[in-house]
């Protein structure tokens, strides 16, 4: 059987790969973020001794390394992970920025934070659980999230004398389930995060895996098919800049950063959702004048005409403006612990503009089990992924999640309190279900369904 079925590249040492990590409690999500970092060195002398410490306290003879990223005393306390824990770390190849995210169905929602801005998610499975409730919703939010490469880290290996049928049966039941979730890219690796398996060694107990390490992996996926400044050019207004001093007096510059896409000078633009036009005169990058401006830069763009424009405006090119409405047909994964109902008013929050809504109608939610609609459920619970149709009081220039992860999403806010009710992904639910894409890595297997 071919569980391999990632693409090597040839990395440069500066580019940066941000991913998550998912799965269910007691996984050992948090086990294998910490054994990463200590096998691949990034652990500071301080932190390990005061892991040392943590361990020793609770009765452990070895370093726990869960606890390099269980930060919060309740997580340490209490063995699990619930907070969204972040580390930076860098290697020889590539630099990283990881996000642990939380394992319980309680704090499925923390995976949405956590996995937004991904181009990897690793979702981790016990070996001797297999696929469950859990790794499934974690599928299902890595695939509506468009994350680009999805990893299937099957943990605990030596929980069942490193048997390569528990690792291939895993391995074709999660493959076939993100697929029709639409998931382009599935690679399986068979690893024990506590001894240190396939995370970033090689295991010497696995001699019929034949594909890489996690650490390997990492360093050598493809990022640049996520490339947003080859997409759509997006500029979100955060800040009016107009200083009427002496020295300029008649300085008007529109501050943020790009979304997606490059802007360059002498570029017509289109804000939006006024549909006014202009020519960009200048634009300032950290002080200093620039040609040129691309994603994720922070800048502040200068135009030929004093037209009307303040923060949530949109600026994009000319000729390629997106539509606007003001009935929003999108998927969200809700988040809080008081329900999203049909009628409800709601603070919209799209980049950097925040207008009145109310929700219309839900059509559906997502039955995990089977993928199935399950219609009119007349409200959306917490850790409920469901389609919305939205009405907001003002237009707004929105793109669907497909094309511009970054201008295509929002939130839902409780206008009360503000608290964050839903993450909302503009557009189609999930990509269109995909074929096996061409093989790399094999592990060597008998199967006759392998490939």
């Amino acid at each position: 059987m071919n569980v391999f079925t990632g693409q090597l590249a040839d990395p440069s040492a500066t580019t940066l790969l941000r991913f998550a990590t998912a799965g269910s409690v007691d996984d050992g999500k948090s086990t294998l973020v910490g054994r990463l970092l200590y096998d691949s060195k990034s652990v500071l002398t301080d932190q390990l001794e005061a892991v040392e410490a943590a361990s020793r306290n609770r009765g452990q003879d070895a370093p726990d390394l869960a606890l390099l990223t269980d930060g919060l005393r309740a997580e340490r306390e209490q063995g699990i992970t619930i907070d969204v824990a972040y580390r930076y770390f860098t290697t020889a190849r590539r630099r990283f920025i990881l996000a642990d995210t939380p394992g319980h169905v309680q704090y499925t929602r923390n995976m949405v934070t956590g996995a937004s801005t991904a181009e990897l998610a690793v979702v981790l499975v016990d070996a001797r659980n297999g696929v469950v409730d859990q790794t499934r919703r974690h599928a299902a939010v890595a695939a509506l999230l468009r994350v680009p490469h999805v990893v299937l880290a099957v943990n605990k290996m030596d929980l069942v004398d490193y048997a390569e049928p528990v690792f291939a049966d895993i391995a074709r039941e999660f493959t076939a389930y993100a697929r029709r979730l639409g998931v382009s890219e599935i690679t399986a690796i068979p690893i024990s995060a506590l001894v240190g398996d396939n995370v970033v060694e090689p295991s010497a107990h696995m001699d019929w895996y034949g594909g890489p390490t996690v650490l390997e992996h990492l360093e050598t996926v493809p990022v640049d098919d996520h490339d947003l400044a080859g997409r759509h050019a997006r500029f979100p207004v955060q800040y009016v800049i107009r200083p009427q001093t002496a020295a300029h007096p008649d300085y008007r510059g529109y501050a943020g950063q790009i979304a997606a896409g490059a802007f360059r000078v002498g570029e017509q633009v289109t804000v939006m959702p006024s549909g006014r036009t202009s020519r960009i005169s200048g634009i300032d990058l950290l002080g200093k004048p620039v040609d040129e401006a691309w994603t994720p830069q922070s800048v502040t763009l200068l135009l030929d005409d004093d037209i009307d424009i303040s923060r949530g405006d949109l600026l994009v090119p000319s000729g390629d403006a997106p539509a606007t409405t003001r009935d929003v047909e999108a998927t969200v994964c809700h988040v809080a612990d008081r329900p999203l109902a049909v009628g409800q008013r709601v603070l919209l929050k799209h980049t950097t503009r925040t207008v009145n809504a109310v929700v219309r109608e839900i059509p559906s939610r997502l039955t995990l089990d089977g993928l199935s609609p399950h219609p009119e459920p007349g409200q959306l619970v917490a850790n409920d992924i469901g389609r919305v149709r939205i009405r907001t009081a003002e237009p707004l220039a929105l793109d669907g999640y497909a094309d511009c992860r970054r201008t295509g999403s929002f939130l839902l806010i409780d206008p009360a309190d503000g608290t964050t009710l839903s993450a909302g992904m503009a557009g189609a639910a999930f990509a269109a279900a995909t074929t096996p894409p061409a093989r790399v890595g094999a592990v060597r297997s008998e199967d006759p369904d392998a490939g």
